[in-house]
């Protein structure tokens, strides 16, 4: 787990500028891949090939064979999933973290000029709340828009390259394995089934967190657009009827 401490540490900074949905996401990722990834998995899947048996003892077949079955490794498949997905996610940390501090210098300097008219800050305000707007709404969008890219990619990669269960049994025909009569049998694989489908279940509802973030920021985005114009109209009411 302490090779995912420097990751969960920016991933819990990068939850205090999302969403709530954001939060939840983050959550997921946190606490449901790293911690189960870092804590449980190493021990499950320590065995995957060393404990296969087969039923023929040909040199270099087992070798062959489990490479042929799956071509990456479970554990070093979702390690590459959650680096890919929270790497949007830290551009955006960094972004959002150099619009903090150029919009503290702009509410420095107003300060220092007293009377003097400035540059107001625009995305955030005196107690650092953000405001998701302009280009920080874009890297924000941009960011969910990767992430669901990658999240879909790795759930159509998990189902090609390692499937969504792991096979009791497996038979090869591949060098330097006999071409009949070879099959191979796997480790535990009721356990390894349930973390697979339980890691595939959890990208799933993450992918599904994304897309409803991505709808939250949309409809938020209208509604602050329709509400000047609807301002506006209600003014244009009120003075027509005192006139």
């Amino acid at each position: 787990m302490g090779d995912w401490g420097l990751l969960s540490k920016l991933l819990d900074k990068v939850q205090s500028h999302s969403t709530n949905i954001g939060k939840v996401w983050l959550t997921v990722l946190l606490i449901f891949r790293i911690m189960v990834l870092g804590a449980g998995l190493d021990k499950v899947w320590g065995d995957e090939q060393s404990s296969m048996v087969c039923n023929i003892k040909t040199p270099g077949c087992l070798n062959a064979c489990y490479d042929h079955a799956f071509p990456i490794s479970h554990m070093r498949f979702w390690a590459l999933q959650i680096i890919f997905v929270a790497i949007p996610n830290l551009v955006y940390l960094s972004y959002v973290l150099h619009v903090i501090h150029k919009e503290n210098k702009q509410r420095q300097h107003l300060e220092n000029q007293a009377g003097k008219k400035g540059v107001k800050p625009k995305y955030t305000d005196d107690n650092g709340k953000i405001y998701y707007k302009g280009s920080l709404l874009g890297c924000y969008m941009s960011s969910l828009f990767v992430t669901i890219l990658f999240e879909s990619g790795f759930i159509v990669g998990q189902y090609y390259l390692i499937g969504l269960w792991m096979p009791t049994q497996l038979e090869c025909n591949v060098d330097p394995c006999p071409e009949i009569g070879l099959h191979c049998f796997t480790s535990r694989p009721t356990e390894k089934s349930i973390f697979i489908i339980f890691m595939l279940v959890v990208a799933c509802v993450s992918l599904a967190l994304n897309l409803g973030e991505i709808f939250y920021l949309m409809g938020r985005r209208s509604q602050h657009k329709t509400r000047p114009a609807a301002v506006a109209e209600m003014e244009k009411l009120t003075h027509t009827t005192f006139c």
